[in-house]
């Protein structure tokens, strides 16, 4: 039954690959794996949820031929989504889901990208569009950024930092598919089906550094391509100054002209209504003239408030990827290819005890490895592991204080008449494995540290310990009465 799965999802795979990019088949198709096939019901595992919603969304017309070729009417799609990536010891946990669609014969109907496209503007929309018919050379434009100072002459006009590019943007579990897509639009900018691109994630994890990148790259491989870099919180103020000075129409002007406009920090537009008017009518002509456009957020289109939702709507056009906080190997990488870049030598004891130890996020990380190397240069001596741990003993316990890792592990010590040494040590005695798996319980309840790093503060265990620890837990608050009045009195000392 697999061969005749895998027969038939290649079968299908050659009508889908007829219909759309290539690059959007590696992308989003590539990575399916044929499961099994029962009673005209095909099943295929995708790696996430966000990755079987994307598919649902917007190639339910392509999955919808393909079945009904292989299975005929009668054909049926299910979904295994990944929900739990397993480790050596564990196979991955899936659910099915069937899908939302009967595969009944495929319509003709065109894509909504397609109808868009064709579209006419609003009549709002027409009216800055006009603004732009007439030919206007560059040069008599009011340029809201003639005010600036940029040493580089050749990126005066982008505001690129040209020292943002892909081969030092480390690739990791946590932004994968965000740096793919950036390539990918890098690479052939406006023809992609990601446009617009969204890129979000929180502080200090590499969003500016990726949207740079892709404009770094567009700007040396395509020399006839204006690129464009501004902040969110800068196209506001600009705009305001165009209103203040009556120059509304050389603002819009000037950004109708750009072929790739990259928008950092979407969110700030929030409640600023005449500002997403304009960049609403800026957005529209641009892609409707196969621009390409990136933004950058701190959350996800559908948790941005303060947006009209027309803007919203056209930001879920294209591709929105996350980027997450560096696992331990990604953070690893990062701390090496910054020694490589600087030229200097740290132990790899001390690497390790760096990215175990800031685990935040990749501006935290540099900060860190930063201080270090002055602090070695300072006082002309090499760095070892001792010499790290007091050079950073207090930008270390800043980030753990934040959340509170050793103030747990003191508590929950204290309340069991144990030592922290003993949380830490291999000792399998019962009243100090339940101390240990508490203290975890509370570690990831109440910090940011990731399982890895909770097992590595605990004596260097690994994330399935942690994961035991805390299950454990769980299932003896539930049966056990006075564990559970344990549990809850040290919980207050956590939530004062």
């Amino acid at each position: 039954m697999l061969k005749d799965c895998r027969i038939v999802w290649a079968n299908c795979l050659r009508v889908i690959r007829s219909s759309i990019g290539e690059q959007s088949f590696r992308t989003w198709f590539e990575p399916i794996v044929p499961v099994a096939l029962h009673d005209n019901v095909l099943v295929i595992q995708v790696p996430s949820q966000f990755f079987y919603e994307w598919l649902e969304e917007h190639y339910v017309e392509e999955l919808k031929r393909g079945i009904y070729q292989e299975l005929g009417p009668e054909g049926r799609l299910e979904y295994s989504i990944v929900v739990d990536q397993g480790n050596s010891q564990n196979k991955p946990r899936t659910v099915n889901i069937p899908t939302a669609r009967k595969m009944a014969a495929p319509s003709a109907a065109s894509t909504p990208a397609a109808s868009l496209a064709a579209g006419a503007l609003t009549a709002s929309a027409r009216n800055v569009a006009a603004a732009a018919a007439a030919p206007v050379a560059p040069a008599q434009l009011r340029n809201p950024f003639e005010a600036s100072k940029v040493i580089d002459r050749n990126y005066l006009q982008s505001q690129l930092n040209n020292s943002y590019s892909f081969e030092n943007y480390i690739e990791g579990d946590c932004n994968r598919l965000a740096r793919s897509a950036g390539l990918a639009v890098a690479n052939k900018p406006g023809t992609t089906s990601f446009n617009p691109l969204m890129i979000y994630g929180g502080v200090g994890l590499g969003k500016t550094h990726l949207v740079q990148a892709i404009g770094n790259h567009i700007k040396a491989s395509n020399t006839d391509k204006f690129v464009l870099y501004v902040s969110a919180e800068k196209f506001t103020n600009q705009f305001i100054e165009s209103l203040r000075a009556n120059a509304v129409q050389d603002f819009a002007n000037f950004y109708l002209l750009v072929d790739i406009l990259i928008l950092d920090d979407v969110q700030f537009l929030s409640g600023k209504d005449k500002t997403q008017e304009m960049f609403f009518h800026i957005f529209n002509h641009l892609h409707q003239a196969g621009k390409q456009i990136v933004m950058t957020s701190d959350r996800p289109p559908r948790d941005l408030v303060g947006l009209e939702d027309r803007l919203l709507s056209r930001f879920k056009w294209g591709l929105t990827a996350d980027l997450q906080s560096p696992d331990f190997e990604t953070r690893m990488a990062i701390i090496q290819n910054k020694m490589q870049q600087d030229g200097i030598d740290i132990p790899p004891q001390v690497v390790e005890y760096l990215a175990y130890s800031v685990d935040t996020n990749v501006r935290e990380l540099e900060g860190v490895l930063i201080s270090l190397i002055a602090q070695s240069s300072l006082n002309r001596r090499e760095i070892d592991l001792e010499m790290a741990k007091q050079a950073l003993r207090h930008i270390i316990e800043d980030v753990e204080a934040e959340v509170n890792l050793d103030f747990i592990q003191k508590t929950v010590a204290e309340f069991f008449s144990i030592s922290v040494d003993l949380l830490k040590a291999k000792t399998r005695k019962k009243e100090v494995v339940t101390a240990r798996q508490v203290a975890m319980y509370f570690a990831k309840e109440h910090t940011n540290h990731s399982l890895k790093s909770i097992g590595y503060h605990f004596g260097g265990r690994d994330h399935s310990t942690v994961i035991h620890s805390v299950q454990t837990v769980s299932d003896l608050i539930d049966s056990d009465k006075q564990f559970r009045s344990q549990v809850q009195e040290l919980r207050k000392k956590f939530t004062k």
